[in-house]
């Protein structure tokens, strides 16, 4: 749990300073997450292309959507 102490200091710091630590903390948080992806393996990747079913399903909820619709 981050102490108060710590809150009221960083936010006594001017806007540049907190920018700063601000940057810090991200930087080492993007650090940390470096080893989700490991560089030797594959991940699969979706892509719309041979997707006919979905685009058909799409298709079908477009045109009940249309002959459902009411305009005045």
């Amino acid at each position: 749990m981050v102490s108060s102490e710590l809150i009221s200091t960083l936010k006594a710091l001017s806007r540049s300073d907190q920018f700063y630590i601000m940057q810090i903390l991200l930087s080492e948080l993007a650090q940390q997450e470096t080893h989700l992806i490991k560089s030797e393996q594959s991940y699969p990747v979706w892509s719309p292309y041979g997707a006919d079913e979905a685009a058909d399903t799409m298709f079908k909820v477009l045109q009940a959507s249309k002959s459902q619709a009411v305009y005045p």
